[in-house]
């Protein structure tokens, strides 16, 4: 019986190795960045900023980031928030815009309603800090009107990269 049932796990192991069903990874789980889908954020701003009723921007980010993702939805009764994501290196970050508050901006994106724990000045800009979810970060700041928020895993580098780089863009036209 015994010799049966370890026959039975190596044929199972064999498999499952040949089928590649299963995998070892001691480290953590592997992702393949170049799995995820690539967006064009330019075009779908560019859209959307004729429709919106605030001065969207559209940030110059590093060529090593890959847009992956672009998204317009409600935020709360009477405002919109306009989304892009890029993955990083390593990491992920996300930019939200919209003329909501920022402390409605945070709940809506975070999922919980937070106080802020302390702020960032980027380039004479004050950023306010957030929690995120999980071991996100959230900062927010007010420019030109607009509730920007900068989500996502990236390191204070990133986050400080994006933040330069939104706050150096022009507004995009309206018409």
């Amino acid at each position: 019986m015994v010799l049966s049932l370890l026959a039975l796990l190596v044929i199972i192991a064999a498999l499952l190795l040949f089928n590649r069903s299963c995998s070892f990874s001691p480290g953590g789980p592997e992702i393949d960045p170049s799995s995820a889908p690539t967006v064009d954020v330019r075009p779908q701003f560019e859209q959307v900023a004729r429709t919106v009723d605030f001065s969207l921007r559209l940030p110059a980010v590093p060529a090593r980031w890959r847009a992956n993702s672009t998204t317009t939805n409600r935020a709360g009764a009477d405002s919109v928030v306009v989304r892009a994501g890029w993955l990083t290196p390593d990491r992920f970050v996300g930019l939200s815009q919209s003329r909501a508050a920022a402390p409605e901006l945070v709940e809506l994106e975070t999922g919980a309603r937070a106080e802020p724990t302390g702020s960032v000045e980027v380039d004479g800009t004050q950023w306010t800090v957030y929690p995120g979810v999980r071991a996100e970060r959230a900062w927010a700041a007010a420019l030109g009107g607009t509730t920007t928020l900068i989500t996502g895993t990236g390191t204070e580098d990133e986050f400080r990269t994006l933040a330069t780089a939104v706050q150096a863009a022009q507004p995009l036209p309206r018409s």
